[in-house]
């Protein structure tokens, strides 16, 4: 009884501790359940981080990839536009230093061409009657080329999209492209106009093959700028021919013009001749018969042939007077017919013109002082001598003096100056007389030319001692002209050269 009740109480502690251990077992597991679960939780939260690290490593290596390839393109963008600009450069140097049209395309060689990136090139420009032809024409064949001229011809619209300075381009690749125009066995091109400031010139046509890769802007880019380059070398090639045929049309024209000039010159020297020879012959032919009369009234004055009544030799003493006038201006136009033709003799010398002026100063000194005219003489130091005829000059002197003294009211004022430089001296006449119309002064050389004033018309003259005066002073190489302002007076200037580089005209 006892061993069984020993037995049975050490089953029943055994059965205790065996569930006390399956309990602790049982603990236990549960603890390292909780403490899988807490790791495994962690090691999830792990590897999601794990996995969204490599998602972001995904995107960045596919955004760097992308960049990559964006730069990529970019950089070969950039160099096919620095190779083109770089070969635009010098295509610009070529065709921007000839002024032939043809010489322009000659000068566009195919290493050059092929630097811009295109396999094939044909440049089109349009002739007077307005139908394209080919310029240029590289690795086109002839049946290609001469379908895009068709093609061109018969198109308004591509005109007129030319017109507004369009470029068109074409690249099946990508589907950029312009339906105004197709042309054959062509997958990409880009077509430039060639403009000028009213129409277009001339059109460019630029191709490749699809393989080398599709058209981008560089491509526009650089068909654009050769097809100004052109464009500016045909219009300064069309404006050089321009210029150059007005210039020969006008030298053509003054060469016909200088002909027409020179006859006529021939003509109004023969005129002048044979005016200079008539007038030479009728003043000899007058001066017998002038003599003669002048000769009868003096014997007649003089009562050699009887007494003669008063009013008789008044109307002799007139006709003495208009002799005389008559003999002056014979002797002026024979004067002037000898200057013109050669046949009078100036006899230089080396001689200062202050003399010449105090001998006129005293020769006219009865007139001035008969108006009380206020007479001055103002000539410049050192003044150089010239070679001058000195007769001759003071005649020139007597007439300016002289039309100064009768066109100035009393108690005016009449000047003489004379200043010089290292050519010439100049010497100026003025007087505060009653001046000289504008229209008037053109003609006051010619002969027999009288203003039209009240003096003129109550004094008779000849209109003889200003183209007289101007003979001679153009016969010692000088010049003479008048400056007036109507009641403001006159001013009349001659020049005398210094020094004679050859002999003065006879």
């Amino acid at each position: 009884m006892t061993i069984f009740s020993s037995i049975e109480n050490l089953s029943s502690d055994f059965t205790l501790l065996l569930e006390l251990l399956l309990l602790v077992v049982a603990a236990i597991m549960m603890v390292i359940a909780i403490a899988y679960r807490q790791k495994a939780a962690i090691i999830k939260g792990a590897l999601n981080k794990i996995t969204k690290s490599f998602q972001d490593l995904d995107e960045q290596a596919k955004l760097i990839i992308k960049t990559d390839l964006e730069l990529s393109r970019t950089q070969e963008e950039l160099d096919k536009r620095f190779s083109g600009l770089n070969a635009l450069q010098k295509i610009s140097r070529l065709v921007s230093t000839t002024l032939i049209e043809n010489e322009i395309f000659e000068r566009l060689n195919q290493p050059l061409l092929t630097e811009l990136g295109f396999e094939k090139y044909l440049i089109i420009t349009w002739d007077k009657q307005g139908n394209p032809f080919c310029r240029l024409q590289w690795e086109f064949i002839d049946v290609i080329a001469n379908q895009i001229l068709r093609l061109i011809k018969n198109n308004s619209a591509l005109l007129t999209v030319l017109q507004k300075n369009h470029i068109l381009a074409y690249d099946e690749t990508t589907r950029d492209q312009d339906r105004i125009i197709r042309i054959p066995d062509i997958k990409q091109f880009v077509m430039a106009p060639i403009l000028t400031q009213d129409k277009v010139l001339g059109l460019i046509l630029a191709a490749k093959n699809s393989k080398l890769g599709g058209i981008t802007e560089a491509d526009k880019e650089v068909v654009s700028i050769l097809a100004d380059q052109v464009g500016q070398a045909m219009r300064n090639a069309r404006l050089f021919e321009e210029v150059f045929l007005s210039h020969q049309s006008l030298e053509l024209k003054v060469d016909e013009r200088t002909r027409q000039l020179s006859n006529a010159l021939e003509d109004v020297q023969k005129i002048s001749k044979m005016k200079s020879e008539f007038i030479s012959a009728v003043s000899h032919e007058l001066r017998t018969p002038l003599t003669s009369i002048k000769g009868y009234a003096s014997i007649l004055m003089a009562g050699k042939v009887g007494k003669i009544p008063p009013e008789v030799k008044d109307r002799l003493a007139k006709i003495n007077k208009h002799s005389d006038n008559l003999v002056k201006m014979i002797n002026e136009l024979l004067d002037i017919s000898r200057i013109e033709s050669g046949r009078v003799s100036m006899r230089y010398t080396l001689q200062h013109i202050q003399p010449v002026i105090e001998n006129i100063r005293d020769l006219l000194t009865p007139q001035i002082k008969e108006k009380e005219l206020d007479f001055k003489v103002q000539i410049a130091e050192n003044m150089p001598p010239v070679m001058m005829d000195p007769a001759q000059i003071e005649r020139v002197f007597i007439n300016l003096v002289s039309n100064a003294i009768k066109f100035t009211p009393h108690h005016g004022k009449i000047t003489i100056e004379a200043e010089h430089d290292e050519q010439k001296i100049t010497v100026k006449v003025s007087d505060s007389g009653i001046g000289i119309k504008s229209e008037d002064l053109e003609r006051l050389f010619d002969e027999f030319y009288r203003a039209d004033n009240l003096i003129n018309q109550s004094v008779k003259g000849t209109g003889l001692g200003l183209s007289l005066a101007k003979k001679i002073i153009e016969a010692h190489g000088g010049k003479i002209w008048v400056t007036s302002r109507l009641d403001q007076g006159t001013h009349f200037y001659f020049t005398l050269p210094v020094e004679q580089q050859k002999d003065p005209k006879p």
